[in-house]
């Protein structure tokens, strides 16, 4: 007899959605009291952030072990790289095509010498120490604890890849450990179950702080711009993603409507990364096989980033056209090859995004574009952030169906039941250990998470 469904005020993604409406009001009739509500936000995203270390390392770990074959996890690995560097690229020549034909910064007309540094110093800062050397060094911890405990992904993603190597190696010993490992990532997952239920907190203090602190009307002075980068990625989510999708066999809209909940957490929060456990629980659920999920997921929030790539070359051509200069095609070139390098590690936290275009500005030679142009989006920013975040969640929820398709254990059959149905099927969190497998008769009518 299948459950209840839920009243509708207990699903999550009504509260978020309502939760997002309510901080907008707050923060545009009380932008004081909306700038101090920003702990909310920070909070929430601080909470899911102290579990995505241990739920990575434990997701990859047991995903190379439960393998077993040390080939297949190095075919499926590189698959994932290559289908995440050509659909990354196609996203960093989107941007510039976008930028050449809408000229979004060309009636700006932005005095460089009159722009203040001093807003984007940390920003600039930052880029600086981002060479070559400086971005491979920094993938290498302190020491294997040090990765979990500061929490950057590629960092983790090291440390968890080399485990699960070795455990593998271990053979039937290996086995007992790997199991350990499993275990302790079910209760990472069940943890993030309670913090998820938190969603609505996080979602309504980050927006009224955002509209608090800003206003609505910094996106009315920059709108062209933020308005064609919402258009250039919801074009490429349906165009690119979705052609993609289709060759898949499924449809990129019924897909959307299966994970509403959580592009409505990310919407709220500005970060990709709320949503982490519950998009591999999902893409379990559509079919995908425990393997690809538990490398190709994590992976791709660091190596699979298609709306920073778009938000990279978009942003730079605006600033170039604000400030009136002159990009040549060596330029150009040496902003897509940057690009690629700087976005890696941008895990979709809010600022992420900011912080690599410093960095991509701040290795073009004689570049007419100063670091301190960044002022004239500074404002708008955190707005972008969001389309960021919700275009890069989409990509590694496609990306995850196709590795796992061309490895042929993409279960059609559930995809096809789910897709069918994709609003009436959620997932429990809390309720599913990381390695099981979700038949699709054992799905909850309800979307919310309990």
């Amino acid at each position: 007899m299948p459950a209840a469904k839920d009243p509708w005020y207990r699903v999550l993604y009504i509260q978020v959605l309502i939760a997002i409406v309510l901080g907008i009001f707050v923060g545009y009739v009380y932008p004081e009291f909306g700038k101090s509500l920003k702990w909310l936000g920070d909070a929430f995203i601080a909470l899911i952030k102290m579990m995505i270390a241990p739920i990575i390392f434990c997701t990859i770990v047991h995903g190379i072990a439960s393998i077993g074959d040390l080939k297949k996890v190095g075919r499926v690995g590189l698959k994932a790289l290559i289908y995440f560097e050509v659909v990354s690229t196609v996203a960093l020549l989107i941007g510039v095509l976008v930028g050449e034909v809408v000229k979004p910064g060309a009636s700006f007309n932005a005095d460089p010498a009159k722009l203040d540094a001093t807003q984007v110093a940390t920003y600039a800062s930052k880029a600086a120490s981002d060479s070559t050397v400086a971005h491979i060094m920094a993938l290498i911890p302190k020491s294997f604890f040090d990765a979990l405990a500061g929490g950057d992904l590629l960092q983790v993603l090291l440390v968890s890849i080399l485990t699960g190597v070795v455990v593998t190696g271990m053979g039937q010993k290996g086995q007992s450990i790997a199991h350990a490992i499993d275990m302790a990532g079910q209760v990472f997952f069940r943890i993030i179950g309670l913090i998820v239920k938190l969603a609505p907190l996080g979602a309504f203090g980050a927006m009224a702080f955002t509209i608090g602190q800003y206003g609505i009307s910094k996106v009315v002075d920059l709108a062209w711009l933020v308005g064609t980068f919402y258009v250039t990625a919801f074009l490429f989510v349906v165009i690119v993603l979705g052609g993609i999708a289709r060759i898949a066999g499924f449809s990129i809209f019924r897909f959307l409507a299966f994970i509403k909940d959580e592009l409505l957490i990310v919407l709220g929060t500005s970060s990709s990364e709320t949503v982490l456990p519950h998009m591999m629980t999902k893409m379990r659920r559509l079919g995908a096989s425990d393997s690809v999920v538990g490398l190709v997921i994590p992976t791709g929030y660091s190596f699979n980033l298609d709306g920073t790539n778009i938000y990279m070359t978009l942003a730079t051509l605006f600033l170039a056209q604000a400030v009136g200069a002159d990009l040549t095609f060596g330029q150009y070139a040496t902003i897509i090859l940057v690009a690629m390098l700087t976005s890696k590690g941008a895990s979709g936290v809010t600022g992420a995004g900011f912080v690599t275009l410093a960095a991509t500005l701040s290795a073009i030679p004689n570049n007419p574009v100063p670091v301190a142009a960044m002022t004239l989006i500074l404002g708008v920013d955190k707005f972008m952030s969001e389309c960021r975040a919700l275009t890069n969640l989409v990509g590694n929820g496609v990306a995850t169906i196709v590795v796992s398709r061309w490895e042929g254990e993409l279960d059609r059959e559930k995809l096809n039941q789910v897709m069918a149905h994709p609003f009436s099927i959620g997932t429990e969190i809390s309720d599913h250990a990381p390695n099981m497998d979700l038949a699709p008769d054992a799905a909850t009518p309800a979307t919310a998470i309990r």
